[in-house]
């Protein structure tokens, strides 16, 4: 299935409240003709595959309470979250687990699960979804993934999506504090390079760019990257416009041998 980028959401879902270690995130892209919307732990990236757990279960329901764009209605939430827990209890009984992620999509609702067994697994599933909840038409998809494939290459963002969903996180921030994100305003920027010669390198492309140079400085203590620089410009921070700055930062910067650490800006009403 085709996946673009298309925008990033957070909303405040029951089982984004896991475990402290576990880093739960909430995003939408364009699949096809229909955006979906995607949640997934994070944090999964670094150990994945888990040569233990090297059969994927994807299982879930369809859904008659959705929106134009088969997004399901406010009343239904609750419904799936009481099946994604439903399941989840069985799951757990059944075989050891690691529930990585769901994604919904054209009036459906799918949890994946990377487990060790399949046995039983799929007919204590099917009675579940027959005695308690009889109005859905369940999906129960199990099959190996021992290099956790769908959870790397289609549940995990790119790299577009991740720096959008990274700026709507200081974006929420500004709009708590009443910013409509109509006005541009000066934008501070953060990078830090190698060496001097990779800071050189970068300030000729910011100095193109008209970004002002605040400061640099070098930091002793930062041994694989001690050499800062602070840029900054007025620019719009709508979701849009700053994740095409900040990707063309990213990349330039890592072309100097450079990273990116951020943005930050103030609130204007």
């Amino acid at each position: 299935m085709f996946k673009s980028f298309l925008v990033a959401i957070f909303l405040l879902l029951p089982f984004l409240l896991m475990a402290q270690e576990e880093n739960w995130d909430v995003y939408m892209a364009q699949y096809e003709n229909k955006p979906g919307s995607i949640t997934l732990n994070l944090s999964l990236k670094s150990t994945a595959p888990i040569k233990t757990l090297s059969f994927l279960l994807i299982t879930g329901v369809s859904f008659r309470n959705c929106d134009s764009i088969g997004m399901p209605v406010k009343r239904e939430f609750s419904n799936l979250y009481r099946i994604s827990d439903s399941v989840q209890a069985i799951v757990n009984l059944t075989v050891k687990n690691n529930l990585v992620g769901s994604f919904t999509y054209l009036c459906q609702r799918f949890d994946y699960f990377y487990v060790n067994d399949t046995i039983g697994l799929r007919q204590k599933l099917a009675k579940l979804y027959k005695t308690k909840f009889p109005f859905y038409i369940p999906y129960i998809n199990i099959k190996e993934d021992r290099n956790w494939t769908t959870y790397l290459e289609f549940l995990y963002p790119n790299e577009a999506t991740i720096e959008f969903m990274q700026n709507q996180k200081v974006i929420l921030a500004l709009q708590k504090g009443g910013d409509k994100l109509i006005k541009a305003r000066p934008v501070d920027h953060w990078f830090y390079f190698k060496t001097e010669p990779d800071r050189s390198c970068f300030i000729t492309y910011a100095i193109k760019q008209r970004f002002k140079i605040v400061a640099k400085e070098k930091n002793t203590n930062l041994v694989k990257a001690p050499f800062k620089l602070h840029l900054s410009r007025t620019d719009k921070v709508d979701a849009a416009s700053i994740s095409r700055i900040t990707l063309d930062l990213k990349k330039q910067a890592k072309l100097c041998n450079g990273e990116y650490d951020g943005w930050e800006t103030f609130v204007v009403k």
